[in-house]
């Protein structure tokens, strides 16, 4: 016999609730790849630029 009650099954989440609290318990992460893709982004860009100035003149 058992006297463990069972747990009351939880209410489902509207989508914009569900999406808030993915991104709270996810913010470190997500913040660093956002750091990451600008960083990559920067250096491509400035990489680009230097090539396009080499092409040109000299």
């Amino acid at each position: 016999m058992h006297d463990n009650p069972q747990p009351a099954p939880r209410k489902a989440l509207p989508p914009s609730r569900r999406l808030v609290r993915w991104a709270v318990r996810h913010r470190r992460a997500a913040a660093g790849h956002l750091l990451r893709g600008i960083c990559y982004g920067a250096g491509t860009g400035a990489i680009s630029l230097l090539t396009l100035y080499l092409q040109r003149y000299l």
